[in-house]
């Protein structure tokens, strides 16, 4: 039950993704609620109303706050380019100093400025008390952990695993087809030069009772040296434990030998990526698929979906006699 590789929240609006997850375990229901600590003071995330009359010490409406922030925006960014841009166009120069510039030279290791402003535009403000992390349907917890999940999607008669053994090219251009989840670079032998990734180092701890109080709290000032502290035991509110289990998360440029978590996507690399694409695309005996395969942040829901949809694909090419595409969903 303590996620060593970071905490994972399945949270999905796709039913038939939700369906299928519960075919292999049982998902309990869970909220996911985050705080975070900037210049002295805890606050709720995402920024919501509660945040807001803390933060600048108001009692605001939510008519009110709305038009409080609008009066905070850099009206003068009219197309936000870049990460700050978007930030100081979307909620004004205080919030963003206080709750997304530091925090995102930690987690991406680059100035805002170098980062799209597609990253913060997912991002929302709510102008009310809500402070579900989350706005999903769906969302839950396996109870027993996601490694029995994944155990039971590969108990299958056709299914056999071989553990610890790598695959080349040339040894995989000899299947009929293959499925490849792993970096697209490194299946290309870094032909074009290696893509860049952030990787994540965690610290483990274990105290008495209760830590934090909370299952995440993110730390958003740049001195801080870690993105957040997340605590184990309330990831699963059903069960009662005398002891916890804390990470501290440190975010750092990836390298060759380390575990690559999450696509950096900086103009560099769309370029390179582009030539990987390429390609990819003029082979017939593979598909690339997942975070890795195609060089995206994705979500575990987002994920399950795209592969259900490379099944489809798959399938619905060698009934018809056609050539399997190496992409079920366009990575560029």
């Amino acid at each position: 039950m303590v996620h060593v590789y970071g905490p994972h929240i399945f949270h999905t609006a796709h039913e038939h993704v939700w369906e299928y997850i519960n075919r292999f375990g049982e998902m309990m229901p869970y909220n996911h609620r985050v705080k975070a600590t900037t210049q002295g003071r805890v606050f709720s995330l995402p920024v919501n109303l509660l945040t807001i009359n803390q933060f600048f010490g108001t009692t605001l409406s939510p008519a009110e706050a709305e038009s409080f922030i609008a009066g905070k925006a850099d009206t003068s960014i009219t197309e936000p380019q870049t990460f700050r841009e978007q930030g100081l166009r979307f909620v004004g120069p205080e919030l963003y100093e206080a709750f997304f510039d530091g925090y995102t030279r930690k987690q991406w290791g680059v100035d805002p400025d170098e980062l799209p402003a597609s990253i913060l535009a997912r991002l929302p403000v709510r102008f009310n008390y809500e402070d579900s992390y989350f706005n999903h349907p769906y969302q839950a917890i396996p109870r027993n952990g996601y490694t029995p999940i994944v155990e039971n999607i590969l108990d299958h008669a056709n299914i056999t695993v071989t553990l610890g053994v790598a695959k080349t090219r040339a040894e995989l251009a000899a299947f009929d087809h293959a499925v490849w989840s792993g970096p697209i670079d490194a299946y290309f032998d870094h032909e074009h030069g290696r893509l860049g990734y952030r990787t994540l180092d965690f610290e483990r701890q274990v105290h008495d009772d209760d830590f934090q109080g909370c299952p995440v709290m993110n730390y958003c000032d740049a001195e801080v040296p870690y993105t957040r502290i997340t605590e184990h035991k309330h990831f699963a509110p059903w069960e009662s434990h005398d002891r916890s289990v804390t990470y501290h998360e440190y975010s750092r440029l990836c390298g060759d030998t380390d575990i690559p978590y999450y696509p950096i996507r900086l103009v560099k690399e769309k370029d390179q990526l582009r030539r990987y694409v390429d390609m990819a695309s003029k082979l017939s005996n593979i598909t690339f698929v997942g975070r890795l395969g195609t060089y995206r942040y994705l979500d575990m829901d987002v994920t399950i979906h795209e592969a259900l949809g490379a099944v489809r694909a798959l399938l619905g090419a060698w009934e018809n006699g056609t050539r399997p595409s190496a992409f079920s969903v366009d990575p560029l």
